[in-house]
């Protein structure tokens, strides 16, 4: 497991920046941060060296059109760690599959799609979880539209307001 990166008040800061807007030049983030453009520069070069950044265009599946979108819940048969390693690995490597979560409870683990239209959206459901004999149960629930996108995780725990 990755050991998490130290930060401070100014990297808790310059992060939120850039999940909003990883395109702000580096003057605008260091002018709101309270940073020169260079401490910033080296900032975001630190965060990439240690893993903790990677800069995609996230798109809009919206705006994009002929997206479907879907979750999948699945639960395994057998509780190996070989078993799960290799559906680890099939998840990983499908390009449909946005994000795949362990779950706790009744399902083992969420699973989101992203296809072209239902036909593609069945193809890849039964590639993924069709030929697995370890698979007890999955249902995929189709999405109808997306209520909020986003990525931005939280950096630090929220202040407690005083009163």
């Amino acid at each position: 497991m990755a050991t998490p990166v130290s930060l401070d008040e100014f990297d808790h800061r310059l992060l939120e920046l850039l999940q909003r807007d990883a395109g702000a030049t580096l003057t605008a983030l260091g002018e709101a941060v309270g940073l020169s453009a260079s401490a910033v520069q080296r900032r975001i070069m630190r965060y990439r060296k240690s893993g903790l950044l990677r800069q995609v265009a996230v798109l809009d599946p919206v705006l994009l059109g002929g997206i479907t979108l879907a979750t999948v819940l699945v639960t395994m048969e057998r509780e190996s760690a070989k078993h799960h390693a290799a559906f680890h690995t099939r998840m990983r490597a499908a390009p449909e599959v946005q994000q795949c979560y362990t779950l706790a409870g009744e399902w083992d683990y969420l699973v989101i799609l992203a296809t072209t239209g239902v036909a593609h959206c069945r193809e890849v459901a039964d590639r993924l979880f069709g030929s697995d004999d370890n698979l007890k149960r999955y249902e995929t629930r189709m999405v109808f539209e997306p209520i909020k996108l986003g990525l931005a995780l939280p950096t630090r725990a929220p202040q407690r307001r005083r009163k």
